[in-house]
């Protein structure tokens, strides 16, 4: 059976169908406040993936890689469109965020820098999870 349930926030709740996922879900985006529809919609694929109850990892990486520091995801606002605050923070709750370990050395990033519950990782990590049993990879 398929349920219908609100998502994300209170002010921005939309239906989508709720089942048992079977496949986790790994999400890379290179995009930035340079390509604010390309960022903010794998973060909405990110967030809704999670509200469904999916196994999901969302991968930073290019100029998105400054969404994983704190106070950065607001620097992206897009009309129509949820914050990237409040998305990233719904996959912060359930999912797992990873800044590409190249992309942050490139811009002087360390894991000190990011968000709690955010890690710094590399290509080994990133083709682990997507060649996992059962995983269905997305790139932005």
């Amino acid at each position: 059976m398929t349920v219908m349930a609100p998502i994300l926030t209170s002010t921005h709740p939309y239906p989508v169908p709720v089942s048992t996922p079977t496949r986790s879900l790994v999400i890379k985006t290179t995009s930035g406040t340079d390509r604010p529809e390309a960022a903010n919609q794998a973060l909405t694929v990110a967030a809704a993936a999670v509200a469904a109850g999916a196994q999901v990892s969302l991968w930073l990486t290019g100029e998105s890689a400054w969404f994983g520091l704190p106070g950065r995801a607001a620097d992206l606002v897009l009309e129509h469109a949820t914050p990237l605050a409040e998305l990233l923070e719904v996959v912060l709750e359930s999912g797992t965020v990873t800044v590409c370990t190249q992309c942050a050395a490139r811009r002087g990033i360390t894991p000190d820098d990011v968000l709690p519950g955010v890690r710094i990782a590399g290509a080994a990590v990133f083709v682990e999870e997507t060649l996992a049993e059962g995983a269905q990879a997305l790139v932005y």
